[in-house]
């Protein structure tokens, strides 16, 4: 039999694989370029609706800061950029209430809060965490059904209770409660110290190191951007509280900020002459003190949120 009716036909056969070949190429490169676009058209719908979310979100406060530049006829005219751009109203807002005392109240009841739930929240989750004894995961999780109780609940208690100590109409019950901790912040840093190596532990006991000593000078400071979330967390809680300021606070010296501007309402809003310049500017200097405390720590925090709870 003669070979070159085979001879004849390699040529095409290599001409057919070399087809085949560039056609597989050229599907995959058209597949390739598919996912490509399909990719940057996702993206683009994720960065247009992040940004939309971002314009819903900053717009009320954007209102509110121009809406403090301008005078009392203009302040609901929904411009962002005022037509009569003054700074009377910060002017104003200093002169018709006593600001500075009121920040002055609030720092130190929100400080005070912020570092006494931290620290007791951070001392009883580590016990949660570290310690093994009979009945722990029940002593949790009573700890945990105490975030099921309303505060209505336990309001007119704890009221008798500071009132029977003399602490009415003092700074005294805005803060001191915390020293007790909190059940959420206790499960967020049990959460984030279970996280921890516990060989780190054991090494430092054969070290010789105390319980104590373990806890100040090795969880503490592994538990960074966990007690940085509780301490913001705690200070935009107490910072904007006002339930507990109208419950135990009667003198106006005595006021925080949520309280003074709660009194600028009655005096200067609703139940006065509708001085709504005065409202808004108080409402962006008390605003300004916690987006500066966000940017200060936004590190630890999105750290501690993105770590928090990986081991339970």
């Amino acid at each position: 039999m003669s070979s070159r009716p085979l001879e004849a036909t390699a040529p095409v056969v290599e001409a057919t694989a070399a087809v085949a070949t560039a056609r597989r190429g050229a599907g995959e490169v058209a597949a390739t370029s598919r996912g490509r676009a399909r990719t940057r058209v996702g993206r683009a719908l994720v960065v247009a609706a992040l940004c939309a979310l971002t314009v819903v979100f900053v717009y009320p406060f954007v209102w509110l800061v121009s809406a403090s530049f301008k005078p009392r006829t203009e302040v609901f005219d929904n411009k962002l950029i005022p037509e009569t751009f003054t700074f009377q109203n910060y002017i104003d807002v200093w002169d018709r209430a006593p600001m500075l005392l009121w920040l002055g109240n609030t720092v130190l009841v929100t400080v005070l809060a912020a570092v006494a739930v931290t620290l007791s929240s951070a001392l009883v989750a580590w016990g949660f965490a570290y310690f093994r004894f009979p009945g722990r995961n029940v002593l949790f999780g009573l700890v945990l059904a105490t975030m099921m109780l309303p505060g209505a609940v336990t309001m007119v208690p704890t009221f008798l209770i500071w009132n029977a100590l003399g602490q009415v109409n003092t700074l005294t019950p805005l803060w001191a409660g915390n020293l007790f901790g909190s059940a959420f912040y206790i499960f967020l840093l049990r959460q984030f110290f279970l996280g921890l190596p516990r060989q780190v532990f054991e090494a430092a006991r054969i070290d010789g190191a105390g319980n104590w000593a373990i806890f100040r000078r090795i969880a503490l400071p592994l538990t960074k951007p966990a007690l940085v979330v509780t301490l913001l967390f705690e200070f935009q809680a107490s910072w904007t509280d006002l339930m507990r300021p109208l419950i135990y606070l009667r003198d106006s010296d005595k006021f925080t900020i949520p309280r003074g501007l709660k009194a600028l309402v009655d005096q200067f809003g609703f139940g006065g002459n509708w001085q709504w310049e005065i409202l808004v500017t108080a409402s962006v200097i008390v605003t300004v003190p916690m987006i500066i405390m966000f940017f200060l720590g936004q590190r630890h925090f999105i750290e501690g949120i993105a770590t928090t709870g990986l081991k339970g």
